[in-house]
């Protein structure tokens, strides 16, 4: 049955209801109503915008093409086309017109929060966190870090949708996002769940994880404790990774914040779930203290792991399972050196524990920090966030500061870093539009979104 005159005016007037309501879809820059320290970097707010634009567009074509197919079948008389294969087409479109609401509304959802009092420029301040959690120390540059923005959820845990993944219906996603606790504002343990989903985007960036699979799967039958337990280790590697980069990165505060995310009735806690790539928690907590033992050899993880086995004494738990417990514990000071020692090839030979700096993060030097800036706390402000957030951290460890002053603290802080970010953008777009002869214009250039602003970036965040 050939497409009828009804059935094409009806599909037609379908497809520019489609267009109608696309075209009311405006960029977030003309409709998100935020004070200009809470809004997102340039190159964030660019790349997102892009995106989006670049999907409208391929969607305006596909209903354009619909529309000049549809005409060719109702005026050809010969034509075997039917009024189901035009529904079929048009549905297809509507399925793809509500993909690009979903990108829209995933991006809105994080942008929106800009506009809370305190809240949105706190979140301004923690984007200029993560981009410093991501960064890896000068001078080597192992990779070109993406866009970064953070925004409020509920719930204990944090996550993140990485850059350079594919996004619901189709496209690449052009920013981190990072999704934390609305439960963690404001404390040092904000940092914990920040700095581990960062640890996921750098393990991506660095392919990490396919590194140590075969060195893990290898200890499967070489190494020391039973093939299932380097199975499991291998079957939780990445989100040991995210949690070996968050303590390398701000310390114990990060093994602190687990815990805090962790401290789950007993059940969840020796739960054991072979389908869930995160460590059971109760064992998790204690691969943390092993692994800061590692990097910051201090009394601190004996005595942080001693309270943790206080919580969750594992005497009443079922043989078998406690059996499986003590495997896991006999095979982690190997699983730890394995990480501690990894040279993947993205870093050209260097490990981890080289490229991110650890020796600045040692306790006593933290410790002889927050003694510096609590004499002169100008220096605080002028060093990196993650830094800062070390520092905070092991005084929080070592009962220096309280919890009432470190909220305080963070607040202001990270109010200081989004505006910095803003007056330091503010001052080069105007250095950029100048009309000065003497200065170079990366504009004429097309420099802006792929140069200027990331190195803006690296200036804000490398101490």
């Amino acid at each position: 049955m050939a497409i009828g005159a009804y059935a094409a005016w009806m599909l037609g007037q379908e497809a520019r209801s489609l267009l109608a309501r696309l075209g009311r879809l405006e960029p977030f820059a003309l409709i998100e109503p935020t004070v200009l320290a809470a809004a997102l970097m340039p190159s964030a707010q660019s790349a997102i915008e892009s995106q989006l634009v670049q999907g409208r567009r391929e969607l305006r074509r596909m209903v354009a093409q619909f529309q000049w197919w549809l005409r060719r079948e109702q005026a050809d008389r010969a034509s075997s086309a039917t009024p189901a294969e035009a529904q079929r087409r048009f549905t297809f479109l509507r399925l793809k017109f509500n993909a690009a609401l979903t990108q829209f509304d995933l991006f809105n959802e994080v942008i929106t929060q800009r506009s809370e009092h305190k809240t949105g420029v706190w979140l301004s301040g923690l984007d200029i966190v993560a981009a410093d959690a991501l960064a890896l120390p000068l001078p080597y540059r192992y990779y070109q870090s993406p866009p970064l923005i953070c925004y409020l959820d509920r719930g204990p845990g944090a996550a993140i949708r990485r850059a350079r993944t594919r996004l619901p219906g189709g496209g690449e996603n052009p920013v981190a996002i990072i999704r934390l606790p609305r439960e963690r504002m404001i404390g040092s343990g904000i940092a914990s769940s920040l700095v581990h989903e960062i640890g996921h985007q750098g393990a991506a960036l660095l392919d990490l994880v396919a590194s140590l699979r075969p060195v893990l799967q290898a200890m499967q039958y070489g190494g020391s404790g039973a093939v299932h337990v380097w199975q499991l280790w291998e079957r939780w590697i990445s989100e040991i990774v995210a949690d070996f980069w968050s303590l390398a990165r701000v310390g114990v505060a990060a093994t602190l914040g687990l815990i805090g995310v962790v401290s789950l009735p007993r059940v969840f806690v020796f739960r054991l779930n072979v389908d869930d790539p995160h460590p059971v928690p109760w064992l998790r907590v204690r691969l943390s203290c092993a692994m800061g033992r590692a990097l910051y050899p201090h009394p601190q993880w004996t005595r942080i792991e001693q309270l943790w086995l206080s919580y969750y004494p594992p005497e009443r738990l079922p043989p078998a399972q406690q059996r499986l417990l003590q495997q896991l514990q006999a095979s982690m000071a190997a699983l730890v050196g394995l990480l501690v020692q990894h040279r993947p090839p993205a870093l050209r030979g260097r490990s981890l524990v080289e490229v991110m700096a650890v020796h600045q993060r040692q306790p006593a030097l933290l410790a002889s920090l927050f003694r510096q800036w609590s004499a002169a706390p100008r220096q605080m402000y002028q060093a990196s966030p993650t830094l800062v957030f070390a520092v905070l951290g092991q005084a929080r460890a070592s009962g220096s500061l309280s919890p009432e002053d470190e909220s305080e603290l963070l607040g202001r802080l990270l109010t200081h870093w989004a505006l910095r970010a803003t007056l330091d953008t503010s001052e080069l777009c105007a250095d950029v539009l100048s009309h000065n002869p003497l200065r170079h214009n990366p504009l004429r250039h097309g420099q802006l979104a792929d140069g200027a602003v990331p190195r803006l970036a690296s200036r804000l965040i490398i101490h």
